[in-house]
């Protein structure tokens, strides 16, 4: 009897869900979105919303920034660029996307 208890107790334990604490995923917050204004383009940047997780099968986040076009031929007009962030390498990645959102 003790040894089914265990082994149960033992399967129980293992398929538990292990979930982050919220101070676990406001250091994330934050690295993602260190990480994504450093590969940004622009001046003055900034997140614009919130950070959009996906699951575990695409190991991404996404986070729309906006600042402003260094080039002197865009006359200091706002940009907007989208980051992904790759979450196993750690590494952001930005594109254009004025279009995007209107």
């Amino acid at each position: 009897m003790w040894r089914q208890f265990t082994v149960f107790l033992g399967f129980c334990v293992a398929v538990s869900a292990h979930a982050s604490s919220p101070g676990a995923w406001s250091a994330d917050d934050a690295a993602i979105q260190k990480a994504c204004v450093q590969a940004s383009g622009l001046k003055s940047v900034k997140p614009v919303g919130q950070i959009i997780r996906y699951d575990d099968r695409v190991p991404v986040a996404a986070l729309v920034l906006e600042g402003i076009y260094p080039q002197k031929h865009m006359a200091g007009r706002k940009g907007r660029e989208l980051c992904v962030f790759d979450r196993k390498a750690r590494q952001a990645y930005v594109s254009e996307a004025d279009q995007l959102l209107r």
